[in-house]
Formats: structure tokens, C-alpha cells, sequence
């Protein structure tokens, strides 16, 4: 067992059960449970959206494609980074005024349908049980690595922890877990830089000049087509980094935690100038791993990459310098579990439990007490199903769920807001065509027989990434159903939403 990982990983965790105590005697309302009390600033809650975003498919799983693949592995980066301009012009403000904890109360505010609302929280929670799965995935490898504990007891210790913090300390402690982890991150890897660098005598340029040497891939390296072929593949990738931002509901209710538009405002810029920052950064780190582990040694060692950081960090500095970024990185697991987990916990005890269950009429006490133990549930679940998926790049694994939360929760969140002649059917008929098409897809998709050994697709799709087919269908199927069910539109009720939507005062009808 490395002795120095073992003592960062301690600090970490006890100075984020501080935290969760501090949050706890808080937290004693759902108000503060779902959106700590709306109480952070815009530039806490840029902070913590950061904190929430940047996963560990951005920190190993980019680094390691970028490593391994070159210019493509950077795609991820882009798409991801794209994305906030997506939230900031067309979303984020709408959420905050139409929205109080969930993505169910944003189309609730025009579709006031207890099925859409119940549809609404169980694509959350699917939504959210898979990104998890990401998450711990990437622990229980990064553990396993560090502190030489087998893959089942690394996931269950992340899994027992991310139900502590949401179970005892909800948003607030989810919020300043992820704005510590995201402080850690960037100064961290910022000095991580800053030592790769230097062994360039602090020319960057001249990384770009060796890179092409130190790779089979030689001056390809530098080029796209090493990991999407398909100029297609990659189009559609985009598409659903770009877009799936939108339609994520742990990215979402961040909007929910701030008290007025402005904030939310200040806080995707902040997010997005923190992020860009970040990824540029990514470039560096996947770099310095060919140059200076190299490329046959990070193969041998990861074939998925998602070491590749931690290996650099052993290089350059011992098992001090790769203690302290793993543990850098097990800090970003952990932020990103809390905020998937109190996202998916929030929409069972508020949108399936008080609206659907009880109609509207759950006591404060009862709500909190279903939401605690929706966390467990939800937490219990994705531990169970990461044990079986240890395979594939985290990066990867995110892109996949990137197209569902894109073909789901996107279209109807955009046309929601946007557009006049949508119809409660057509949010339907949208949510259900975006998730049957996009998981039928992805079954059908090559990932699959990487993700499960024997699984044969018989090359029915040959795109990785099925989005630019799934989205589309998606906002057809919106089309279609609204059209059919127009007589069900209500065009006064659309303008006081949009008016809502837009300026955050509620239209006198009288």
C-alpha cells in the first residue's frame, strides 16, 4: 500500500465529513436539502457546477484518450466546453424562473401532468444510476491502483461515502464538497503542468515537436481520424456532448441553488472560463504521459488510459507527486457522485413521492425522509452495477450518456420553453422516443462488445455514438405528437410561461 496515498486519501475524506457535519446542522428543510436554501453566490455556484462537471472522464479519461489517441481524444474536451454556451444562451435562466428543485417542476410549469412528471423523475434516475456508473468505475480503478485494494471494496468505500454526504448534508454539502474539489483540481493540476513543462525547459511549442517521435502514430498524432474514422462518428459525438449538457439534471439544478437570474448568469460564465482553462490544461497532462511515461508503457499498463495521469504523476515524481494527484482525482469522484446522487434522490422524493404519490401534499418531514432513502437506493444500484463494468474508458461511458440525456430531457426542455404550438403528448411522445431510440442504438452500437465480452451487434450500427440519429428522432417525434394532439394546446397559458420564462415575474391575467 502506498502509505502517502493512504494519508491524502484520509485527509480527503475527513475534511469532507467536516463539511457534511458543518451542512447537516444546516440542513433542516427541503428547501435547503434540494437547493441549499438558494443560497450561493454566483461565483460558489460557478465553482460548484465545475465541481460537478468536470468528472473523472474529463481528469483521466481525456488526459488518457489525448495520450493515446492524439488530436481526437480532444474532441471530448470540446464538445464538453461547446456545451456551456448551449446552457448560458437558450436554458439556464428559463430553469431558475420556471423551476424550484427539479427538471420536473421547469415542464411542470407549463405541463402540469402528473404521468409527465412522473416520466420526467424516472428519467433522472436512469439517467443518473449510469453516470454514477461512470464515476465508480473510474474509483474503483484509481483505488485499486493507489492503495492495492481489489475493485469490489474500492467502489463500495466511494459508494458508502457519496451516501453520507447527500443522506446527512444534501445540496449544502454537495455544494461545498464540489467547490473545495474543484479549488483542489485546478491549483493542482495547474502545478502538474507547471512540473511537466518544465522538463521542456518551458517551451510548449516544443512538446509538439517531440510528440509526433514519441508515438507509432508519428505526425497523425497531431491529426484527426485515430480514434473516429468516421467523420460521422465524430459529428454525432459532438452533437450529444453539445447538447446532453442541457438535458443533464445534476447540471441543471444548479441553476436552482442561486437566488436570481443574474447569478445563474455569473455562474455558467464563471463555470465555462474555470472549465476552458481546465481542458486546455487536459492537452498538456495527456502530452507529457506519451513523452514522458511513454506510449508502449501506457498501453501495456492501462489499455482503456484511465491511468494514465496517475502513471505520469509516479514518473515524474514518486509516490508522493502520484498520491497527491490521485487523490486529486478521487476528490472529483467523489464531488460528481454527489451531485448525480442528490439530483436523482431530489427527483424521486419531490417529483414522484409529493406529486405523484401524494398529489401535492407530503409534509416536509415525510419528503425528507424519501429522499434520504431514495439516496441509499439509488446509490446501492449504481454500486452493483459498476462491479460489472470495469472495462471501458470513463470518458467513453459518459459520451454514451451525453446521447440520452440529449435525446431525452433536451428536445422537450427546449420546446418547453420555446415553442408555442408544443403539447403535453408531444413531451411524451418525445421523452419516450428519445430513450427507446438511444438505448436501442447504443445497444446496437460497437461499444458494446467492448463493454461486454461475447456481445456480438452483427455491425447493424456501426456509429459509436448514435446521436445525430436519436436527437433527430427525438424532436420529430415531438413534432408529431404535437401536431396530433393540438387541439390540447393552450396558447394564453404559453405566453404566460414564456413571460415567466423570460423575465422571472409572473403575468397578471386578470
Amino acid at each position: 500500500m502506498n502509505i502517502t496515498a493512504f494519508v491524502f486519501f484520509v485527509a480527503i475524506i475527513v475534511g469532507t465529513l467536516l463539511i457534511t457535519y458543518w451542512a447537516a446542522k444546516k440542513t433542516s428543510s427541503t428547501h435547503e436539502y434540494y437547493a441549499a436554501g438558494s443560497q450561493l453566490t454566483g461565483v460558489q455556484n460557478g465553482l460548484a457546477i465545475v465541481g460537478d462537471y468536470i468528472s473523472a472522464a474529463s481528469f483521466l479519461g481525456i488526459s488518457g484518450a489525448i495520450a493515446l489517441y492524439g488530436f481526437d481524444g480532444f474532441f471530448y474536451s470540446l464538445g464538453f466546453l461547446v456545451s456551456y454556451l448551449v446552457l448560458l444562451i437558450l436554458i439556464a435562466e428559463p430553469v431558475r424562473h420556471l423551476g424550484k428543485y427539479t427538471l420536473g417542476d421547469v415542464i411542470a410549469a407549463r405541463f402540469p401532468s402528473p404521468f409527465l412528471r412522473a416520466l420526467t423523475a424516472m428519467n433522472t434516475l436512469f439517467i443518473s444510476i449510469l453516470y454514477m456508473v461512470a464515476q465508480l468505475v473510474a474509483a474503483g480503478a484509481l483505488l485499486k491502483l493507489l492503495l492495492g485494494l481489489d475493485y469490489t471494496p474500492a467502489v463500495m468505500i466511494v459508494g458508502v461515502l457519496m451516501t453520507i454526504y447527500v443522506v446527512f448534508g444534501g445540496m449544502m454539502a454537495t455544494s461545498w464538497v464540489q467547490i473545495v474539489k474543484t479549488v483542489l483540481l485546478i491549483t493542482g493540476t495547474f502545478m502538474f503542468c507547471l512540473i511537466i513543462v518544465s522538463r521542456f525547459d518551458w517551451n510548449f511549442l516544443t512538446m509538439f515537436v517531440l510528440i509526433s517521435e514519441a508515438t507509432p502514430l508519428g505526425e497523425q498524432f497531431l491529426q484527426p481520424g485515430n480514434l473516429f474514422t468516421d467523420p460521422i462518428d465524430m459529428l454525432s459525438l459532438n452533437l450529444a456532448l453539445i447538447f446532453g449538457t442541457a438535458g443533464l439534471p445534476h447540471i441543471l439544478i444548479r441553476c436552482l441553488t442561486v437566488k436570481d437570474a443574474p447569478a445563474v448568469r455569473q455562474s455558467v460564465i464563471s463555470a465555462t472560463f474555470v472549465m476552458g482553462f481546465f481542458y486546455f490544461m487536459t492537452i498538456l497532462l495527456g502530452f507529457g504521459a506519451v513523452l514522458i511515461v511513454g506510449y508502449e508503457r501506457l498501453l501495456a499498463l492501462d489499455p482503456s488510459g484511465n491511468m494514465a495521469v496517475p502513471l505520469l504523476a509516479y514518473t515524474l515524481g514518486g509516490d508522493f507527486l502520484m498520491a497527491f494527484i490521485a487523490a486529486i482525482a478521487f476528490a472529483t469522484i467523489l464531488a460528481v457522485v454527489c451531485g448525480v446522487v442528490i439530483a436523482a434522490s431530489t427527483a424521486f422524493a419531490h417529483d414522484f413521492y409529493r406529486h405523484v404519490l401524494c398529489r401535492g401534499y407530503a409534509t416536509e418531514r415525510a419528503q425528507m425522509w424519501v429522499a434520504k432513502c431514495a439516496a441509499i437506493g439509488v446509490a446501492t444500484l449504481s454500486i452493483v452495477l459498476s462491479i460489472g463494468l470495469q472495462r471501458l474508458n470513463v470518458a467513453v461511458i459518459v459520451s454514451l450518456i451525453f446521447c440520452i440525456s440529449a435525446s431525452v430531457n433536451f428536445p422537450v426542455l427546449l420546446l418547453t420553453i420555446y415553442w408555442r404550438k408544443f403539447t403535453a403528448v408531444g413531451a411524451v411522445c418525445a421523452m419516450l422516443t428519445g430513450l427507446i431510440s438511444s438505448v436501442g442504438f447504443l445497444v446496437l452500437s460497437p461499444h458494446m462488445s467492448e463493454l461486454f465480452s461475447g456481445f456480438n451487434t452483427g455491425g447493424w450500427i456501426s456509429l459509436n455514438n448514435p446521436g445525430i440519429m436519436t436527437i433527430p428522432l427525438s424532436f420529430a417525434a415531438a413534432y408529431a405528437g404535437s401536431k396530433l394532439s393540438r387541439h390540447l394546446v393552450d396558447e394564453d397559458h404559453f405566453e404566460a410561461v414564456a413571460y415567466l420564462a423570460h423575465t422571472g415575474v409572473k403575468q397578471n391575467r386578470s
